[in-house]
Protein backbone atom coordinates (compact mmCIF):
# COMPACT_ATOMS: atom_id res chain seq x y z
CA UNK A 1 0.00 0.00 0.00
CA UNK A 2 1.26 3.43 -0.87
CA UNK A 3 2.06 6.24 1.57
CA UNK A 4 -0.35 8.43 2.55
CA UNK A 5 -0.56 11.75 0.45
CA UNK A 6 0.56 14.86 2.46
CA UNK A 7 -2.63 17.09 2.31
CA UNK A 8 -0.81 20.26 3.65
CA UNK A 9 2.18 21.73 2.02
CA UNK A 10 3.41 22.53 5.35
CA UNK A 11 3.73 18.39 5.79
CA UNK A 12 5.51 18.43 2.23
CA UNK A 13 8.30 21.19 3.60
CA UNK A 14 8.97 19.70 6.90
CA UNK A 15 10.25 16.61 5.95
CA UNK A 16 12.96 18.82 4.77
CA UNK A 17 13.43 20.61 8.35
CA UNK A 18 17.10 19.63 8.31
CA UNK A 19 17.76 21.94 5.07
CA UNK A 20 15.70 24.20 6.87
CA UNK A 21 17.20 24.98 9.97
CA UNK A 22 20.64 25.02 8.48
CA UNK A 23 19.40 27.63 5.48
CA UNK A 24 17.90 29.69 8.20
CA UNK A 25 21.23 29.48 9.97
CA UNK A 26 22.72 30.65 7.29
CA UNK A 27 20.29 33.36 6.38
CA UNK A 28 20.58 34.17 10.57
CA UNK A 29 25.02 34.50 10.46
CA UNK A 30 24.48 36.27 6.82
CA UNK A 31 22.40 39.28 8.19
CA UNK A 32 23.94 38.89 11.68
CA UNK A 33 26.84 39.62 9.95
CA UNK A 34 25.68 42.63 7.80
CA UNK A 35 24.27 44.32 10.67
CA UNK A 36 27.41 43.75 12.42
CA UNK A 37 29.77 45.67 9.43
CA UNK A 38 28.35 49.45 10.36
CA UNK A 39 30.03 48.73 13.68
CA UNK A 40 33.38 48.77 11.93
CA UNK A 41 32.24 52.06 10.09
CA UNK A 42 31.33 53.60 12.91
CA UNK A 43 34.70 53.24 14.96
CA UNK A 44 36.70 54.00 11.59
CA UNK A 45 34.87 57.16 10.97
CA UNK A 46 34.96 58.25 14.48
CA UNK A 47 38.89 57.66 14.78
CA UNK A 48 39.17 59.24 11.58
CA UNK A 49 37.34 62.01 13.35
CA UNK A 50 39.32 62.30 16.46
CA UNK A 51 42.59 62.84 14.04
CA UNK A 52 45.92 61.32 12.93
CA UNK A 53 45.26 57.39 12.71
CA UNK A 54 48.10 54.79 12.23
CA UNK A 55 47.88 52.92 9.04
CA UNK A 56 47.67 49.72 10.74
CA UNK A 57 44.78 50.80 12.41
CA UNK A 58 43.30 52.20 9.20
CA UNK A 59 44.19 48.80 7.57
CA UNK A 60 42.57 46.24 10.52
CA UNK A 61 39.19 48.18 9.73
CA UNK A 62 39.69 47.27 6.22
CA UNK A 63 40.72 44.27 6.69
CA UNK A 64 37.94 43.19 9.22
CA UNK A 65 35.14 44.86 6.86
CA UNK A 66 36.34 42.76 3.58
CA UNK A 67 36.78 39.37 6.19
CA UNK A 68 33.10 40.23 7.46
CA UNK A 69 31.78 40.88 3.79
CA UNK A 70 33.51 37.80 2.87
CA UNK A 71 32.08 36.04 5.00
CA UNK A 72 28.72 37.17 4.18
CA UNK A 73 29.65 36.12 0.85
CA UNK A 74 29.96 32.56 1.22
CA UNK A 75 27.10 32.43 4.31
CA UNK A 76 24.64 34.00 0.95
CA UNK A 77 25.75 31.54 -1.54
CA UNK A 78 25.07 28.34 0.79
CA UNK A 79 22.08 30.23 2.18
CA UNK A 80 20.43 30.34 -1.07
CA UNK A 81 21.56 26.55 -2.35
CA UNK A 82 19.89 25.36 0.44
CA UNK A 83 16.55 27.16 0.60
CA UNK A 84 15.76 27.57 -3.42
CA UNK A 85 16.99 24.07 -3.93
CA UNK A 86 14.49 23.30 -1.06
CA UNK A 87 11.60 25.10 -3.36
CA UNK A 88 13.03 22.60 -6.45
CA UNK A 89 12.73 19.15 -4.34
CA UNK A 90 9.51 20.04 -3.25
CA UNK A 91 7.91 21.09 -6.37
CA UNK A 92 9.19 17.61 -7.45
CA UNK A 93 7.86 16.05 -4.42
CA UNK A 94 4.12 17.67 -5.05
CA UNK A 95 4.16 16.70 -8.72
CA UNK A 96 5.45 13.02 -8.40
CA UNK A 97 2.42 12.94 -5.73
CA UNK A 98 -0.28 14.57 -8.15
CA UNK A 99 0.71 12.39 -10.75
CA UNK A 100 0.62 9.27 -8.90
CA UNK A 101 -2.63 10.32 -7.64
CA UNK A 102 -3.65 11.57 -11.24
CA UNK A 103 -3.14 7.98 -12.21
CA UNK A 104 -5.27 6.55 -9.97
CA UNK A 105 -8.56 8.51 -10.68
CA UNK A 106 -11.18 6.97 -12.09
CA UNK A 107 -13.40 7.75 -15.38
CA UNK A 108 -15.71 9.60 -12.81
CA UNK A 109 -13.21 12.17 -12.44
CA UNK A 110 -11.87 13.00 -16.05
CA UNK A 111 -15.45 13.16 -16.16
CA UNK A 112 -15.71 16.41 -14.47
CA UNK A 113 -12.37 17.38 -14.75
CA UNK A 114 -10.73 19.14 -17.48
CA UNK A 115 -7.37 18.32 -19.03
CA UNK A 116 -6.01 22.15 -19.72
CA UNK A 117 -7.00 22.89 -15.95
CA UNK A 118 -4.82 20.14 -14.81
CA UNK A 119 -1.52 20.87 -17.15
CA UNK A 120 -2.78 24.27 -15.59
CA UNK A 121 -2.12 23.01 -12.15
CA UNK A 122 1.08 20.85 -12.69
CA UNK A 123 2.86 23.68 -14.82
CA UNK A 124 2.01 26.87 -13.93
CA UNK A 125 0.69 26.32 -10.49
CA UNK A 126 3.71 24.02 -9.13
CA UNK A 127 5.93 27.00 -10.03
CA UNK A 128 4.06 29.11 -8.00
CA UNK A 129 4.63 26.92 -5.49
CA UNK A 130 7.76 26.21 -5.57
CA UNK A 131 8.48 29.96 -5.58
CA UNK A 132 6.31 30.07 -2.45
CA UNK A 133 8.53 27.66 -0.94
CA UNK A 134 12.16 28.52 -2.44
CA UNK A 135 11.97 32.61 -2.84
CA UNK A 136 8.97 32.99 -0.44
CA UNK A 137 11.47 31.25 3.09
CA UNK A 138 14.19 32.62 1.73
CA UNK A 139 12.92 36.19 1.55
CA UNK A 140 10.57 36.20 4.22
CA UNK A 141 13.33 35.03 6.87
CA UNK A 142 16.04 37.52 5.52
CA UNK A 143 13.47 40.03 5.91
CA UNK A 144 12.24 39.18 8.99
CA UNK A 145 15.28 38.48 10.72
CA UNK A 146 17.06 41.87 9.21
CA UNK A 147 14.11 44.23 10.48
CA UNK A 148 14.26 42.19 13.94
CA UNK A 149 18.11 42.67 13.88
CA UNK A 150 18.56 46.03 12.26
CA UNK A 151 15.64 47.97 14.51
CA UNK A 152 16.99 46.04 17.64
CA UNK A 153 20.19 48.05 17.04
CA UNK A 154 18.86 51.20 15.76
CA UNK A 155 16.86 51.33 19.33
CA UNK A 156 20.25 50.36 21.02
CA UNK A 157 21.48 53.30 19.71
CA UNK A 158 19.51 56.33 19.32
CA UNK A 159 15.55 55.45 20.46
CA UNK A 160 14.52 59.01 19.14
CA UNK A 161 16.26 58.23 15.39
CA UNK A 162 14.48 54.55 15.56
CA UNK A 163 10.59 55.55 16.41
CA UNK A 164 10.87 58.24 13.72
CA UNK A 165 11.49 55.09 11.42
CA UNK A 166 9.23 52.76 13.06
CA UNK A 167 6.70 55.31 12.30
CA UNK A 168 6.72 53.72 8.73
CA UNK A 169 5.74 50.30 9.60
CA UNK A 170 1.87 51.29 10.35
CA UNK A 171 1.62 52.77 6.66
CA UNK A 172 3.27 49.56 4.87
CA UNK A 173 1.05 47.27 7.44
CA UNK A 174 -2.19 49.25 5.83
CA UNK A 175 -1.03 48.90 2.51
CA UNK A 176 -0.58 45.36 2.50
CA UNK A 177 -3.68 44.34 4.95
CA UNK A 178 -6.08 45.69 1.67
CA UNK A 179 -3.38 44.82 -1.12
CA UNK A 180 -3.07 41.35 -0.23
CA UNK A 181 -7.04 40.32 -0.10
CA UNK A 182 -6.99 41.70 -3.90
CA UNK A 183 -4.19 40.61 -5.15
CA UNK A 184 -5.27 36.53 -4.39
CA UNK A 185 -8.58 37.33 -5.71
CA UNK A 186 -7.39 38.35 -9.19
CA UNK A 187 -4.39 36.10 -9.02
CA UNK A 188 -7.14 32.72 -9.10
CA UNK A 189 -9.20 34.53 -11.68
CA UNK A 190 -6.22 34.78 -13.81
CA UNK A 191 -5.10 31.00 -13.02
CA UNK A 192 -8.71 30.03 -14.08
CA UNK A 193 -9.06 31.79 -17.37
CA UNK A 194 -4.85 30.69 -18.11
CA UNK A 195 -6.46 26.91 -17.70
CA UNK A 196 -8.96 27.73 -20.14
CA UNK A 197 -6.50 28.51 -22.76
CA UNK A 198 -4.90 25.51 -21.91
CA UNK A 199 -7.76 23.36 -22.03
CA UNK A 200 -9.09 24.98 -25.65
CA UNK A 201 -5.40 24.75 -26.90
CA UNK A 202 -5.25 20.92 -25.72
CA UNK A 203 -8.71 20.18 -27.43
CA UNK A 204 -7.60 22.35 -30.62
CA UNK A 205 -4.27 19.83 -31.19
CA UNK A 206 -5.90 16.81 -30.28
CA UNK A 207 -8.60 17.61 -32.82
CA UNK A 208 -7.14 19.24 -35.47
CA UNK A 209 -7.64 17.14 -38.41
CA UNK A 210 -11.49 17.60 -37.72
CA UNK A 211 -10.91 21.38 -37.16
CA UNK A 212 -9.12 21.58 -40.27
CA UNK A 213 -11.68 19.46 -42.34
CA UNK A 214 -14.13 21.59 -41.43
CA UNK A 215 -12.32 24.80 -42.61
CA UNK A 216 -13.23 26.67 -39.27
CA UNK A 217 -9.08 27.34 -38.24
CA UNK A 218 -10.08 31.44 -38.33
CA UNK A 219 -13.26 30.56 -36.15
CA UNK A 220 -10.60 28.60 -33.91
CA UNK A 221 -7.90 31.45 -34.25
CA UNK A 222 -10.62 34.19 -33.41
CA UNK A 223 -12.09 32.23 -30.41
CA UNK A 224 -8.54 31.76 -29.03
CA UNK A 225 -7.80 35.27 -29.18
CA UNK A 226 -11.26 36.56 -27.20
CA UNK A 227 -9.74 33.76 -24.33
CA UNK A 228 -6.23 35.99 -24.22
CA UNK A 229 -7.76 38.84 -24.79
CA UNK A 230 -9.66 37.95 -21.45
CA UNK A 231 -6.29 36.72 -19.88
CA UNK A 232 -4.63 39.75 -20.67
CA UNK A 233 -7.79 41.79 -19.13
CA UNK A 234 -7.30 39.64 -16.27
CA UNK A 235 -3.14 40.00 -15.93
CA UNK A 236 -3.64 43.66 -16.15
CA UNK A 237 -6.21 43.82 -13.15
CA UNK A 238 -3.52 41.93 -11.77
CA UNK A 239 -0.92 44.34 -12.90
CA UNK A 240 -2.24 47.33 -11.72
CA UNK A 241 -2.82 45.80 -7.88
CA UNK A 242 0.98 44.87 -8.02
CA UNK A 243 2.25 47.83 -9.42
CA UNK A 244 2.39 50.08 -6.73
CA UNK A 245 3.84 47.58 -4.52
CA UNK A 246 7.48 48.70 -5.24
CA UNK A 247 7.02 52.92 -5.81
CA UNK A 248 5.51 53.03 -3.08
CA UNK A 249 8.00 51.14 -0.57
CA UNK A 250 10.57 53.14 -2.66
CA UNK A 251 9.01 56.27 -1.66
CA UNK A 252 8.73 55.16 2.38
CA UNK A 253 12.35 54.78 1.83
CA UNK A 254 13.03 58.07 0.76
CA UNK A 255 11.19 59.30 3.48
CA UNK A 256 13.10 57.61 5.92
CA UNK A 257 16.44 58.87 4.18
CA UNK A 258 15.12 62.06 5.04
CA UNK A 259 13.72 61.76 8.63
CA UNK A 260 17.11 60.10 9.03
CA UNK A 261 18.71 63.73 7.47
CA UNK A 262 16.47 66.28 9.82
CA UNK A 263 16.34 64.26 12.56
CA UNK A 264 20.02 62.45 12.92
CA UNK A 265 21.53 65.81 11.36
CA UNK A 266 20.34 67.96 13.94
CA UNK A 267 21.43 65.60 16.69
CA UNK A 268 24.99 66.01 15.36
CA UNK A 269 25.20 69.51 15.32
CA UNK A 270 23.89 69.73 18.81
CA UNK A 271 26.62 67.08 19.81
CA UNK A 272 24.01 64.38 21.07
CA UNK A 273 25.19 61.88 18.05
CA UNK A 274 28.49 61.50 16.33
CA UNK A 275 29.41 61.51 12.99
CA UNK A 276 30.41 57.77 13.07
CA UNK A 277 27.20 56.83 14.95
CA UNK A 278 25.22 58.51 12.03
CA UNK A 279 26.93 57.15 9.21
CA UNK A 280 26.19 54.01 11.08
CA UNK A 281 22.31 54.57 11.26
CA UNK A 282 22.28 55.28 7.64
CA UNK A 283 23.61 52.36 6.94
CA UNK A 284 21.09 50.44 8.99
CA UNK A 285 18.54 52.29 6.98
CA UNK A 286 19.80 51.27 3.80
CA UNK A 287 20.24 47.40 5.52
CA UNK A 288 16.75 47.40 5.55
CA UNK A 289 16.49 49.13 2.26
CA UNK A 290 15.97 45.76 0.15
CA UNK A 291 13.72 44.18 3.13
CA UNK A 292 11.39 46.95 3.02
CA UNK A 293 11.42 46.47 -1.61
CA UNK A 294 11.38 43.05 -1.45
CA UNK A 295 8.00 42.94 1.06
CA UNK A 296 6.02 43.70 -1.31
CA UNK A 297 7.57 41.50 -3.78
CA UNK A 298 7.87 38.40 -0.91
CA UNK A 299 3.84 38.91 -0.06
CA UNK A 300 3.09 38.66 -3.68
CA UNK A 301 5.05 35.36 -4.05
CA UNK A 302 3.52 33.88 -0.82
CA UNK A 303 -0.55 34.82 -2.11
CA UNK A 304 0.47 33.45 -5.43
CA UNK A 305 1.99 30.24 -3.91
CA UNK A 306 -1.06 30.02 -1.69
CA UNK A 307 -3.69 29.73 -4.22
CA UNK A 308 -1.88 27.84 -6.64
CA UNK A 309 -1.75 25.23 -3.74
CA UNK A 310 -5.37 25.66 -3.00
CA UNK A 311 -6.04 24.65 -6.25
CA UNK A 312 -3.26 21.80 -6.48
CA UNK A 313 -5.06 20.64 -2.87
CA UNK A 314 -8.53 19.82 -4.91
CA UNK A 315 -6.98 16.87 -7.05
CA UNK A 316 -5.03 15.28 -3.96
CA UNK A 317 -8.41 15.63 -2.11
CA UNK A 318 -10.14 13.78 -5.15
CA UNK A 319 -11.21 10.33 -4.09
CA UNK A 320 -11.56 7.73 -6.95
CA UNK A 321 -14.85 5.75 -6.45
CA UNK A 322 -13.30 2.71 -8.07
CA UNK A 323 -10.71 2.03 -5.33
CA UNK A 324 -9.73 -0.88 -2.89
CA UNK A 325 -11.30 -0.61 0.23
CA UNK A 326 -12.04 -2.51 3.60
CA UNK A 327 -13.69 -5.36 2.00
CA UNK A 328 -10.79 -6.00 -0.81
CA UNK A 329 -9.19 -9.47 -0.02
CA UNK A 330 -5.38 -9.12 -0.90
CA UNK A 331 -5.19 -12.62 -0.68
CA UNK A 332 -6.50 -13.06 -4.05
CA UNK A 333 -3.62 -12.98 -6.66
CA UNK A 334 -5.90 -15.29 -9.54
CA UNK A 335 -8.96 -14.13 -11.25
CA UNK A 336 -10.54 -16.98 -13.00
CA UNK A 337 -14.03 -18.96 -13.12
CA UNK A 338 -17.64 -17.99 -14.23
CA UNK A 339 -18.08 -14.37 -14.88
CA UNK A 340 -21.66 -13.78 -13.31
CA UNK A 341 -23.82 -10.10 -13.38
CA UNK A 342 -26.36 -10.47 -10.85
CA UNK A 343 -29.19 -8.24 -11.13
CA UNK A 344 -27.05 -5.45 -12.15
CA UNK A 345 -28.28 -1.83 -12.73
CA UNK A 346 -26.10 1.23 -14.00
CA UNK A 347 -27.12 4.54 -13.14
CA UNK A 348 -24.91 7.69 -15.07
CA UNK A 349 -25.82 10.86 -13.23
CA UNK A 350 -29.63 10.73 -13.24
CA UNK A 351 -29.92 8.28 -15.94
CA UNK A 352 -30.55 5.07 -16.41
CA UNK A 353 -28.10 2.93 -19.26
CA UNK A 354 -28.36 -0.64 -18.15
CA UNK A 355 -31.36 -2.21 -16.62
CA UNK A 356 -31.25 -5.22 -14.26
CA UNK A 357 -28.64 -7.32 -16.32
CA UNK A 358 -28.66 -11.19 -15.65
CA UNK A 359 -25.81 -12.83 -17.21
CA UNK A 360 -23.54 -15.46 -16.94
CA UNK A 361 -20.53 -16.24 -19.10
CA UNK A 362 -19.37 -19.68 -18.55
CA UNK A 363 -14.94 -19.84 -18.10
CA UNK A 364 -13.63 -19.95 -21.61
CA UNK A 365 -16.29 -18.80 -23.48
CA UNK A 366 -16.36 -16.30 -26.14
CA UNK A 367 -19.94 -14.30 -25.44
CA UNK A 368 -20.74 -11.95 -28.87
CA UNK A 369 -22.29 -8.56 -27.85
CA UNK A 370 -24.07 -6.09 -30.16
CA UNK A 371 -27.22 -3.89 -30.21
CA UNK A 372 -27.96 -0.11 -31.58
CA UNK A 373 -25.71 2.51 -31.12
CA UNK A 374 -25.69 3.72 -27.02
CA UNK A 375 -27.41 0.31 -26.12
CA UNK A 376 -24.93 0.30 -23.19
CA UNK A 377 -22.54 -2.82 -24.52
CA UNK A 378 -19.62 -0.27 -23.91
CA UNK A 379 -20.65 -0.28 -20.37
CA UNK A 380 -21.45 -3.44 -19.70
CA UNK A 381 -17.66 -4.38 -21.03
CA UNK A 382 -16.19 -1.43 -18.64
CA UNK A 383 -18.04 -2.90 -15.37
CA UNK A 384 -16.06 -6.22 -15.63
CA UNK A 385 -12.93 -4.41 -16.22
CA UNK A 386 -14.18 -2.50 -13.07
CA UNK A 387 -13.73 1.23 -15.06
CA UNK A 388 -17.18 1.48 -13.64
CA UNK A 389 -18.72 -0.08 -10.96
CA UNK A 390 -22.61 -1.12 -10.71
CA UNK A 391 -25.27 1.34 -8.75
CA UNK A 392 -26.77 -1.96 -8.24
CA UNK A 393 -26.33 -5.90 -8.31
CA UNK A 394 -23.19 -7.18 -8.58
CA UNK A 395 -20.23 -8.56 -10.75
CA UNK A 396 -18.49 -11.71 -9.99
CA UNK A 397 -15.87 -14.23 -11.17
CA UNK A 398 -15.54 -17.90 -9.73
CA UNK A 399 -18.30 -16.30 -7.36
CA UNK A 400 -16.15 -13.78 -6.33
CA UNK A 401 -17.71 -10.15 -6.06
CA UNK A 402 -15.43 -7.96 -7.96
CA UNK A 403 -15.07 -5.20 -5.38
CA UNK A 404 -13.91 -7.97 -3.04
CA UNK A 405 -10.63 -8.19 -5.99
CA UNK A 406 -7.53 -6.32 -5.42
CA UNK A 407 -7.89 -3.73 -8.88
CA UNK A 408 -4.48 -4.40 -9.60
CA UNK A 409 -4.98 -8.23 -9.41
CA UNK A 410 -8.35 -7.96 -11.23
CA UNK A 411 -7.03 -5.76 -14.16
CA UNK A 412 -3.84 -7.64 -14.91
CA UNK A 413 -6.33 -10.40 -16.17
CA UNK A 414 -8.34 -8.31 -18.30
CA UNK A 415 -7.40 -7.16 -21.78
CA UNK A 416 -9.14 -4.77 -23.43
CA UNK A 417 -8.98 -3.57 -26.55
CA UNK A 418 -11.00 -0.79 -27.31
CA UNK A 419 -12.62 0.71 -30.65
CA UNK A 420 -10.88 4.15 -30.40
CA UNK A 421 -7.08 3.01 -29.47
CA UNK A 422 -5.49 5.17 -27.61
CA UNK A 423 -1.41 4.96 -28.95
CA UNK A 424 1.60 6.59 -27.10
CA UNK A 425 4.30 8.96 -28.62
CA UNK A 426 6.62 6.23 -28.86
CA UNK A 427 7.66 3.31 -30.91
CA UNK A 428 5.23 0.51 -32.34
CA UNK A 429 6.98 -2.21 -30.58
CA UNK A 430 6.56 -0.15 -26.77
CA UNK A 431 3.07 0.35 -27.86
CA UNK A 432 1.94 -3.32 -27.96
CA UNK A 433 4.00 -4.28 -25.52
CA UNK A 434 2.60 -1.26 -22.99
CA UNK A 435 0.76 -3.54 -20.87
CA UNK A 436 3.68 -5.65 -20.19
CA UNK A 437 5.89 -5.65 -17.04
CA UNK A 438 8.99 -5.75 -18.84
CA UNK A 439 9.51 -5.50 -22.67
CA UNK A 440 9.33 -9.15 -24.24
CA UNK A 441 10.19 -9.36 -28.29
CA UNK A 442 8.75 -12.56 -28.40
CA UNK A 443 5.31 -11.91 -26.74
CA UNK A 444 5.09 -8.76 -28.73
CA UNK A 445 5.99 -10.07 -32.35
CA UNK A 446 3.42 -13.07 -31.48
CA UNK A 447 0.98 -10.78 -30.62
CA UNK A 448 1.34 -8.56 -33.53
CA UNK A 449 0.91 -11.80 -36.18
CA UNK A 450 -2.30 -12.48 -34.19
CA UNK A 451 -3.47 -9.20 -35.34
CA UNK A 452 -2.50 -9.65 -38.79
CA UNK A 453 -0.76 -6.48 -37.87
CA UNK A 454 2.90 -8.00 -39.03
CA UNK A 455 2.52 -7.50 -42.68
CA UNK A 456 1.90 -4.01 -42.34
CA UNK A 457 5.42 -3.87 -39.91
CA UNK A 458 7.58 -5.13 -42.53
CA UNK A 459 6.66 -2.27 -45.05
CA UNK A 460 7.68 0.53 -42.23
CA UNK A 461 10.52 1.90 -42.33
CA UNK A 462 11.83 0.82 -38.73
CA UNK A 463 9.70 -1.72 -38.42
CA UNK A 464 8.70 -2.47 -34.91
CA UNK A 465 10.67 0.20 -33.67
CA UNK A 466 9.16 2.77 -36.17
CA UNK A 467 8.54 5.75 -33.87
CA UNK A 468 4.81 6.58 -33.98
CA UNK A 469 3.24 10.21 -34.15
CA UNK A 470 0.87 11.85 -31.47
CA UNK A 471 -2.14 9.37 -31.07
CA UNK A 472 -0.89 6.98 -33.41
CA UNK A 473 -1.24 9.50 -35.91
CA UNK A 474 1.08 7.97 -38.70
CA UNK A 475 -0.89 5.00 -38.28
CA UNK A 476 -4.19 3.88 -40.07
CA UNK A 477 -7.38 3.58 -38.42
CA UNK A 478 -7.40 0.01 -38.93
CA UNK A 479 -3.56 -0.22 -38.10
CA UNK A 480 -4.51 1.54 -34.55
CA UNK A 481 -7.43 -0.99 -34.37
CA UNK A 482 -4.92 -4.17 -34.34
CA UNK A 483 -2.37 -2.22 -32.81
CA UNK A 484 -4.67 -2.55 -29.60
CA UNK A 485 -5.77 -5.86 -30.69
CA UNK A 486 -1.48 -6.69 -30.02
CA UNK A 487 -1.12 -4.53 -27.33
CA UNK A 488 -4.36 -6.64 -25.69
CA UNK A 489 -3.36 -10.00 -26.86
CA UNK A 490 1.21 -9.56 -25.71
CA UNK A 491 -0.58 -9.51 -21.89
CA UNK A 492 -1.79 -12.96 -22.54
CA UNK A 493 -5.17 -12.39 -20.33
CA UNK A 494 -7.57 -14.58 -18.82
CA UNK A 495 -10.24 -12.15 -19.78
CA UNK A 496 -10.05 -10.43 -23.35
CA UNK A 497 -12.72 -7.47 -24.16
CA UNK A 498 -12.48 -6.71 -27.83
CA UNK A 499 -14.93 -3.98 -28.23
CA UNK A 500 -15.63 -2.74 -31.90
CA UNK A 501 -12.54 -3.30 -32.63
CA UNK A 502 -12.91 -3.83 -36.28
CA UNK A 503 -15.08 -1.47 -37.29
CA UNK A 504 -11.93 0.03 -39.32
CA UNK A 505 -10.80 -3.07 -40.79
CA UNK A 506 -11.77 -4.74 -44.06
CA UNK A 507 -13.96 -7.90 -44.11
CA UNK A 508 -10.71 -10.11 -45.74
CA UNK A 509 -8.03 -8.53 -42.79
CA UNK A 510 -11.22 -9.65 -40.69
CA UNK A 511 -11.64 -12.99 -41.40
CA UNK A 512 -7.63 -13.39 -41.37
CA UNK A 513 -7.85 -12.28 -37.86
CA UNK A 514 -10.50 -14.12 -36.53
CA UNK A 515 -8.80 -17.13 -38.29
CA UNK A 516 -5.93 -16.64 -36.13
CA UNK A 517 -7.66 -15.70 -32.96
CA UNK A 518 -10.05 -18.89 -32.36
CA UNK A 519 -7.32 -20.88 -31.37
CA UNK A 520 -6.73 -18.57 -28.71
CA UNK A 521 -9.92 -17.60 -28.15
CA UNK A 522 -10.21 -21.37 -26.58
CA UNK A 523 -8.10 -20.38 -23.65
CA UNK A 524 -9.56 -17.53 -22.68
CA UNK A 525 -13.12 -16.23 -21.58
CA UNK A 526 -13.96 -13.82 -24.27
CA UNK A 527 -16.63 -10.47 -24.96
CA UNK A 528 -16.39 -9.36 -28.33
CA UNK A 529 -18.72 -6.33 -29.46
CA UNK A 530 -19.29 -5.54 -32.53
CA UNK A 531 -22.19 -4.14 -34.95
CA UNK A 532 -20.69 -6.41 -37.57
CA UNK A 533 -22.68 -9.88 -37.65
CA UNK A 534 -19.42 -11.54 -39.50
CA UNK A 535 -17.30 -10.59 -36.26
CA UNK A 536 -20.07 -12.34 -33.92
CA UNK A 537 -21.17 -15.06 -35.37
CA UNK A 538 -18.32 -17.62 -34.33
CA UNK A 539 -19.10 -17.13 -30.78
CA UNK A 540 -20.53 -19.58 -28.76
CA UNK A 541 -23.45 -17.35 -27.45
CA UNK A 542 -24.28 -13.94 -28.57
CA UNK A 543 -26.99 -11.46 -26.73
CA UNK A 544 -28.43 -8.30 -27.88
CA UNK A 545 -28.51 -4.91 -25.74
CA UNK A 546 -31.34 -2.63 -26.46
CA UNK A 547 -32.58 0.39 -24.26
CA UNK A 548 -29.57 -1.46 -21.19
CA UNK A 549 -31.55 -4.37 -21.29
CA UNK A 550 -30.99 -8.53 -23.03
CA UNK A 551 -33.06 -8.64 -25.52
CA UNK A 552 -32.14 -11.63 -27.31
CA UNK A 553 -29.73 -14.35 -26.42
CA UNK A 554 -28.81 -17.52 -28.32
CA UNK A 555 -26.25 -19.05 -30.93
CA UNK A 556 -26.08 -16.77 -34.53
CA UNK A 557 -28.13 -19.93 -35.77
CA UNK A 558 -30.51 -19.92 -33.53
CA UNK A 559 -30.90 -15.99 -33.59
CA UNK A 560 -31.03 -15.63 -37.29
CA UNK A 561 -34.27 -18.25 -37.15
CA UNK A 562 -35.82 -15.71 -34.53
CA UNK A 563 -37.52 -12.01 -34.99
CA UNK A 564 -35.66 -9.25 -33.73
CA UNK A 565 -32.80 -7.37 -33.78
CA UNK A 566 -30.18 -9.77 -34.81
CA UNK A 567 -32.07 -11.39 -37.75
CA UNK A 568 -32.83 -7.78 -39.23
CA UNK A 569 -28.71 -6.72 -38.83
CA UNK A 570 -28.25 -10.14 -40.58
CA UNK A 571 -30.56 -9.74 -43.37
CA UNK A 572 -29.69 -6.13 -43.93
CA UNK A 573 -25.36 -6.77 -43.87
CA UNK A 574 -26.13 -10.46 -46.64
CA UNK A 575 -27.89 -7.65 -49.13
CA UNK A 576 -25.43 -4.99 -48.57
CA UNK A 577 -22.54 -7.51 -49.25
CA UNK A 578 -24.42 -9.13 -51.91
CA UNK A 579 -24.53 -5.27 -53.30
CA UNK A 580 -20.84 -4.76 -53.25
CA UNK A 581 -20.32 -7.75 -55.09
CA UNK A 582 -22.56 -6.78 -57.78
CA UNK A 583 -20.89 -3.87 -57.93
Amino acid sequence: MAAATPLSLRAYVWRHRRRIVTGFALVLASVGIHVGMPFITRYAVDALREGAVPPLVIAGYAGAYLLAALAMAICGVHMRQILLALGHQVEYEIRRDVFNHLTRMDAYFYQRERTGDLMTKMTSDLTAVREFVGQGLFQGARTAIGFVLAFGIMFALNVRLAAVMLLLLPAISVLFFFLIRVLRVRYEASQEQFSRISNFSQESFAGIRTLRGYAIEARQQARFGLLNQEYIKLQMGLSRVERPLWPTMVLLFGLGVVAILWVGGRQVVAGDLTIGQFVQFSQYLFILQWPMLALGWTINLLQRGRASWQRIATILEADPRIADHQDTDHRITEVHGDIRFERVRLTMGATPVLHDIQLHIPAGQTLGITGPTGSGKTLLASLLARLLDPTQGRVTIGGCDLRQIPLDVLRQHVGVAPQEAFLFSDTLANNIGFGLAEPDAEKIFAAAQLAELHPDIETFPDQFDTWLGERGVTLSGGQRQRTAISRALARDPAILILDDVFSAIDTQTEAAIQARLRPVLQDRTTLIISHRVSSLRHADRIIVLQNGCITQSGTHAELVQQPGYYRELDEVQRLEARLEGEA
